[in-house]
């Protein structure tokens, strides 16, 4: 077993390269051994803590990994709810609907076909990382020489479809305008989910890439801008209300205008901010650091209280848990609801912002755009080996404005900030800047590339630039 496929969040590696069918009944056997042990603190008499619910996306090699997995998990001694293929939020969903000691999501998520892996979740869906038990599985699973057990846990195979369409839907208003959506599954779960889910609401959708067979038309990543080049098409030629592009898995989404821009996950985080604020004021709200400046405001705007965080699913997550937050956003497309366990998903995100452009009467362009007050360098990856040291000599030449330090080292300004943090697994500081003007933008920008280097890629969202002055009531589609 490869040890480079346990990650900070998430088991995830080359199909057969790095792992294959031996690995996962290690695996499933170790988070066997360990999930029940995290029942402490919950009312064991309402807790089935002698099942774990296992589910799988539709990779090729999924099901083959699920099997040796689940046998993995009874050779332990410890049950098994098979709750088949869906989408990766409905693995939160069935463990606190069935009230298991956790579960697991057989997926990769947005990587390319090649990988497979493992999200684990603990009870009430909370998230097993590298400093929630992570790594204990992976020592127990290392540490196992053979794969020879009899299972003595018990399979079953539950059908929650239609209780999970009601959990999904609870959160949709009554009334939805007409609207007409082009949505782009990604060729992964959401062309299961998407159908499943919201046929016969009298949404016209337009489908792009719906086939799931664990092939991928275009990169399974819509922050990866050439993801959404079919979608925006799509939605300007057939004059569409909104185009949404989901992920492999899809937890995380994307979403285009009427004229085919990208509305920036941040963006969205600050829209939806006055939305749950409107229904329960004064609420905490938790965003990730990289996200603009706009979030913070508009959610004291509307009176509410800011929590910035870290980035990764399980910092914010805690963060939501920690201070009771009613919503919470991050630029990555995760969008976290306390009243869904505070955990992600990109279908219910889908019907909040049905939602919201159901209670206007302007199309979503005219909403996200007031938002767009500041110019941002979406985040870029710099190739730097000794990555501590970099972001001191940002500190010190940057000491005149705010400095902090939750995550990588963030400096603010008046009229510009950055965030430089550490990647976990690659020899890379990731940089996000947001200034008041393009041309601040591009200044501040050509400063700390003189300390950092040219950039090695960049996959998130290009620049979002502040919007031109209005003309006229007359949108036209971004070139």
């Amino acid at each position: 077993m490869d040890s480079a496929i346990f990650k900070i969040d998430d088991v995830t590696g080359i199909y057969s390269d790095q792992f294959n069918e031996e690995d996962a009944w290690k695996i499933g056997f170790a988070t066997a051994r360990f999930l029940p042990a995290l029942l402490h603190g919950f009312d064991r008499g309402q807790t089935n803590g002698r099942a774990i619910c296992v589910g799988r996306d539709m990779r090729t090699h999924s099901e083959t990994l699920a099997k040796a997995l689940i046998e993995g998990i009874t050779s332990a001694g410890i049950d098994v709810i098979d709750i088949g293929m869906n989408d990766t939020p409905f693995i939160y969903f069935a463990v606190n609907h069935l009230n298991t000691c956790g579960g697991i999501q057989v997926t990769a998520s947005h990587n390319p076909a090649k990988y497979n892996g493992f999200k684990v979740s603990g009870p009430g869906a909370k998230p097993v990382g590298e400093d929630t038990g992570l790594k204990d599985i992976q020592h127990i699973a290392m540490s196992l020489l053979h794969t020879k057990g009899k299972p003595t846990g018990t399979v079953q195979k539950v059908d929650l479809a239609e209780e999970y369409k009601k959990h999904v839907l609870k959160f949709l208003l009554p009334k939805l305008r007409k609207l007409k959506i082009a949505i782009d599954a990604s060729n992964g779960m959401a062309g299961k989910m998407v159908p499943a889910l919201f046929s016969g609401l009298g949404l016209k959708i337009i489908e792009l890439n719906f086939k799931h067979d664990g092939t991928f038309k275009h990169d399974p990543n819509p922050l990866v801008e050439g993801s959404l080049t079919e979608l925006k098409a799509t939605v300007v030629q057939n004059k569409c209300d909104l185009g949404v592009c989901f992920d492999g898995d899809a937890d995380r989404l994307m979403m285009v205008d009427e004229t085919g821009r990208t509305i920036g996950c941040d963006l969205m985080t600050a829209l939806m901010a006055g939305y749950f604020l409107k229904k329960e004021p004064k609420s905490t709200i938790v965003y990730d650091l990289r996200s603009s400046r706009v979030v913070a405001e508009e959610i004291i705007k509307y009176g509410g209280t800011p929590r910035r965080e870290r980035v990764g699913h399980a910092f914010m997550k805690k963060a939501m848990r920690d201070s009771h937050a009613i919503f919470g956003g991050e630029l990555s497309g995760h969008f976290y609801y306390r009243d869904n366990f505070c955990a992600d998903s990109g279908m219910i995100t889908f019907v909040h912002m049905l939602n919201i452009i159901s209670q206007s009467d302007v199309p979503i362009s005219e909403l996200a755009n007031p938002l767009r007050r500041y110019s941002q360098s979406g985040e870029m990856n710099f190739q730097v080996e000794d990555k501590k040291a970099k972001m001191d000599e940002l500190a010190k030449r940057y000491r005149d404005g705010q400095v902090d330090w939750l995550d990588g080292v963030t400096v603010g300004f008046k009229d510009w900030w950055f965030n430089c943090r550490p990647s976990n697994t690659e020899p890379l500081l990731r940089l996000t800047v947001e200034a008041k003007t393009p041309e601040m933008l591009q200044e501040k920008l050509k400063e700390i590339e003189s300390i950092l280097g040219s950039p090695v890629h960049h996959e998130a969202p290009k620049p979002q630039e502040q919007p031109a002055k209005k003309a006229g009531k007359k949108k036209s589609a971004d070139k």
